[in-house]
C-alpha cells in the first residue's frame, strides 16, 4: 500500500446508539474502497469489525475496531465503535484521535440515548460531526421525524445534505443538494445512477439547498459578504464554507444511508474525502506543558497510542495517531510517561484479522505496531528532540459499578491479579484495586455488561473461574460528644510482666474547635488521616504519671483500632484523644503493654462517646425520557435517595440526586428494567453522612454476628 501525506489522509470515528448499524457501515465502506470484495453481514458472523469471539457469539461490537480503506485518491481510517454505553472508553478514546465522527441514527427509532450518550461525547472534544441517517430500508423509517428529533436536541446547525424519495421496503432514490441531482440506485446496492430531479421534488430541493448554501456562507464572513451580494456561492466557495463550517461544528451534514444495501454509502465516502478536514487543518492539540501541536511531517517524530489490544497470534498489538514526523520501522522513540526507550519492531495497517506491513507513517495517519515493552494507552512516543512533550492525557469516564471479584479456585489467586492487570491495560476504563479497608479485590467498570464481558474473558480465554460479589461498603465510625474511660492492662507470667493503665478522654474533631480545657495540653501530634477526616493525639500527663517514651505506644494502640473501628471494623475520624492519666510500673512497664492498653482504653471510650457510622453519599444523575420520570424517582426514593433537582436535554430529563453507596448496587440493571434500556446515568463520590439509626442497628447486628463466626 502506497504511503499517504498528511492531506491525504481522512480519520473518522463510526459512532451513535446499539443497532445503528455502524458495523454495517463500515463493512460498506471497506467494500467501496475495495479492501474487500464481498460484504460480509453481523447475521453470518463475517463482518471485517466483528471478529473476535465474543462478538460473534452476542452479535455487538464489544471492542472498537482500526480498518484502513483507499478511495477516491484518499486513505480513510475507519474506527468502528461499540453502541453500548458500558463501553463507551472505546468512543472516548476514538474520539481523540479522529478528526470527524459519523454518528449513525436509526431511521426506525430516531434520536436514542445511544445517540445522545456519543453527541455529548462530541461535544466535549468538539469534534466535527456527519450525521447519516440509516435502515431508510426499513418499513418504520421516518426521515423527516429523525430530522426534526436531531435539530430539537442538537441544534439547527444540523443541515440536511440529502433526503430520501421514497423511504421504506422500496427505498433506492436520494435527492443530494450538492449535486441538485437524484441518485437512483440498483436493488444490490453500489454506484447510483444520476438523474435530474424530478418536478414534483424541485420546490422541496431548492429550498433544502437554500437553507444549506446559507449555513456554508455563515462558517466564513468573506463568504457570508459573498452570499449577501450574489445570493448565492460558487462552488469552490460553497466546498470552503462546508468544510469550514465542519471543523467550526457550525454545521452538521446529515446524509441518508442504507447500509445494508449499499445504498448512500459510496456518495458519504465522496463527501468524506472532499470536504471532511485532513489531519493539518484541525485544531492543534495540546501537550501538558501547553505546547501546540500541528499535525506536520516536518516536526519531530511524535505519536500517541490511544488503544491496546491482544490479538491472538500476535500478542500484545498497539494503535497510535501520529502527530508529528514520520514513523519507520526499527525507529527508536523515547516514552515521555516513563523515559523509557521503545523501538518500533514493525509498522502495520489493520483492519479486523487482516494485517499489512508498511515502509512508514506519516504526521495525521493511524498505523499499529507490536511489542512495545512499557507502553500504555494514553502514552506519548516522541524523538529524542522532543522527549518531554506529552500530549494531554485521555480522559476517561469514571466508573459506574463496583463488584468484588474472588476466584472460585484459591490456587488461581495470582493468575487472576496478573490477567486483570492485563485487562486494565488494554481497557482503561475497567480499573482493578485490592481494598486493604474492604479485604477484597475490587473491578469497576461502566455497567453490568462491562463487568460480565470481563468475566467472560476471564472463563472463556483464560480458564479462571470467577464469583462477582457485592462489594462491602466503605462505613467510616465517629463520634458525637466526648466520653472518658480507662483501662489496666496486667499480665503476670512468671518472670518479668507487663503492666500499663492509660486514661484518656475523647471528644468529635472540627476544623478549627477549641480544644477542651479541663486537662492542661502539653504537646499535640495531628495526624490528617489516609481514609479522610483527623486524628488529633493530645499529650496532657502532668508529673510524669505515664513516660514520655511510652506515649507513641499509647498512639499505636489507638491508631490500630481506629483503623478498625470498634462498631463494625470501619475506619473511624474526626477524633481528639486526650491522654490525661496512667500508671507504671518500674519493671513490668513496656511498649507492648501501654499500646494494649492504649487500644483498649479508646475502644471503651468510643461506645460512650455517642458513636454513630457515616456512609458514603454519591452525586447521582440520572437521564431518562421524560415519559420514565415517575418510575425513576419512586424507585431513587426507595434508595433513601435526596432529589437535589432536575434538568432538561431535549427530549430527556435529568434528575439529580444523593444517593448512599449502600443503595447503589446493580442500579444499571435496576435502570434498564424500568427504562426499557433507554436510561443512562453517571455517579461520583459526593461525602460521608450518618446513617439513619435503623441503618446503624442493622449494621452493628450484623457485624456482632459476623464476630461470632470468625471466633
Amino acid at each position: 500500500m502506497k504511503v499517504y501525506k498528511t492531506s491525504e489522509v481522512r480519520n473518522i470515528a463510526l459512532i451513535g446508539g446499539a443497532k445503528s448499524g455502524k458495523t454495517t457501515t463500515a463493512e460498506a465502506m471497506l467494500f467501496e474502497g475495495g479492501l474487500i470484495n464481498r460484504r460480509g453481514t453481523i447475521e453470518d458472523k463475517n463482518t471485517v469489525s466483528d471478529y473476535r469471539e465474543i462478538e460473534l457469539e452476542r452479535q455487538n461490537s464489544v471492542s472498537s475496531t482500526v480498518m484502513y480503506t483507499e478511495f477516491k485518491g484518499r486513505k480513510i481510517n475507519i474506527i468502528d465503535t461499540p453502541g453500548f454505553d458500558d463501553f463507551i472508553g472505546e468512543t472516548v478514546a476514538a474520539l481523540h484521535v479522529v478528526d470527524t465522527a459519523v454518528m449513525l441514527v436509526n431511521a426506525q427509532n430516531g434520536v436514542e440515548v445511544g445517540t445522545e450518550i456519543t453527541w455529548r461525547q462530541t461535544n466535549k472534544k468538539q469534534t466535527p460531526v456527519i450525521v447519516a441517517v440509516n435502515q431508510l430500508e426499513h418499513e418504520k423509517a421516518n426521515f423527516e421525524e429523525t430530522v426534526r428529533q436531531l435539530k430539537t436536541q442538537f441544534g439547527g446547525n444540523i443541515t440536511v445534505m440529502q433526503y430520501p424519495v421514497n423511504e421504506g421496503h422500496s427505498f433506492n432514490s436520494i435527492i443530494d443538494l450538492l449535486q441538485m441531482k437524484m441518485l437512483k440506485y440498483p436493488d444490490g446496492g453500489g454506484k447510483p445512477e444520476v438523474l435530474d430531479i424530478p418536478a414534483g421534488e424541485m420546490a422541496k430541493a431548492e429550498k433544502l439547498q437554500g437553507e444549506l448554501i446559507e449555513k456554508a456562507a455563515e462558517s466564513d464572513e468573506s463568504l457570508m459578504e459573498a452570499f449577501f451580494e450574489n445570493g448565492s456561492l460558487t462552488e469552490e466557495q460553497l466546498e470552503n464554507g462546508l468544510k469550514s463550517g465542519i471543523i467550526s461544528r457550525g454545521l452538521f451534514p446529515v446524509f441518508c444511508l442504507s447500509a445494508k444495501h449499499n445504498k448512500g454509502v459510496g456518495r458519504l465516502m465522496e463527501f468524506i474525502c472532499s470536504s471532511a478536514p485532513a489531519p493539518d487543518e484541525m485544531p492543534a492539540v495540546k501537550t501538558v506543558g501547553g505546547k501546540e501541536l500541528k499535525c506536520n511531517a516536518a516536526d519531530p517524530a511524535c505519536l500517541r497510542i490511544f488503544k491496546i489490544s491482544i490479538e491472538e497470534h500476535l500478542g500484545e498489538i498497539a494503535f497510535f495517531k501520529v502527530y508529528g514526523g514520520e514513523i519507520f520501522e526499527a525507529m527508536d522513540l523515547v516514552n515521555s510517561a516513563n523515559s523509557g526507550k521503545e523501538r518500533i519492531p514493525q509498522l502495520l495497517l489493520v483492519a479486523g484479522k487482516k494485517r499489512e506491513k508498511i515502509e512508514k507513517v506519516c504526521a495525521g495517519d493511524i498505523a499499529a505496531t507490536i511489542k512495545l515493552k512499557s507502553t500504555r494507552t494514553g502514552d506519548t512516543l516522541n524523538s529524542a528532540k522532543n522527549a518531554d512533550d506529552v500530549i494531554v492525557p485521555i480522559a476517561f469516564p469514571a466508573p459506574k459499578i463496583s463488584m468484588a471479584i474472588k476466584a472460585k479456585n484459591s490456587g488461581d489467586d495470582e493468575k487472576l491479579g496478573a490477567r486483570l492487570n492485563e485487562m486494565h491495560k488494554v481497557d482503561q476504563t475497567l480499573l482493578v484495586e485490592y481494598s486493604k479497608e474492604l479485604k477484597q479485590v475490587i473491578i469497576k467498570g461502566q455497567g453490568e455488561l462491562h463487568l460480565n464481558i470481563a468475566k467472560w474473558h476471564l472463563e472463556h480465554l483464560d480458564k479462571i473461574a470467577v464469583d462477582f460479589i457485592a462489594p462491602k461498603i466503605p462505613y467510616r465510625e465517629t463520634i458525637t460528644k466526648s466520653a472518658k474511660a480507662m483501662y489496666r492492662h496486667k499480665k503476670q507470667s512468671g518472670g518479668a510482666g507487663q503492666f500499663g493503665e492509660v486514661h484518656i478522654m475523647i471528644e468529635p474533631y472540627t476544623e478549627g474547635m477549641k480544644f477542651q480545657s479541663e486537662f492542661p495540653v502539653r504537646g499535640t501530634d495531628e495526624q490528617p488521616l489516609p481514609w479522610g477526616g483527623k486524628l488529633v493525639y493530645n499529650n496532657c500527663i502532668v508529673g510524669g504519671a505515664i513516660d514520655a517514651r511510652f506515649m507513641p505506644a499509647i498512639l499505636k494502640g489507638i491508631m490500630e483500632k481506629i483503623e478498625e473501628g470498634p462498631l463494625t471494623g470501619s475506619y473511624a475520624r474526626d477524633i481528639v484523644v486526650n491522654v490525661y492519666d496512667g500508671k507504671m510500673h518500674p519493671v513490668d512497664s513496656n511498649e507492648l503493654a501501654f499500646k494494649l492498653a492504649g487500644r483498649n482504653a479508646f475502644k471503651e471510650a468510643f461506645k460512650n462517646a455517642g458513636p454513630k457510622i457515616l456512609e458514603p453519599i454519591y452525586d447521582v444523575e440520572v437521564m431518562v425520557p421524560a415519559h420514565r420520570m415517575g418510575d425513576i424517582m419512586t424507585d431513587l426514593q426507595g434508595r433513601r435517595a435526596i432529589i437535589m433537582g432536575m434538568d432538561s436535554e431535549g427530549n430527556y430529563q435529568i434528575i439529580k440526586a444523593k444517593v448512599p453507596l449502600a443503595e447503589m448496587n446493580r442500579y444499571s440493571t435496576a435502570l434498564s428494567s424500568l427504562t426499557s434500556g433507554s436510561g443512562t446515568y453517571s455517579l461520583a463520590f459526593g461525602e460521608y453522612a450518618q446513617v439513619p439509626p435503623d441503618v446503624q442497628t442493622a449494621l452493628l447486628k450484623a457485624y456482632e454476628e459476623q464476630e461470632k463466626e470468625e471466633e
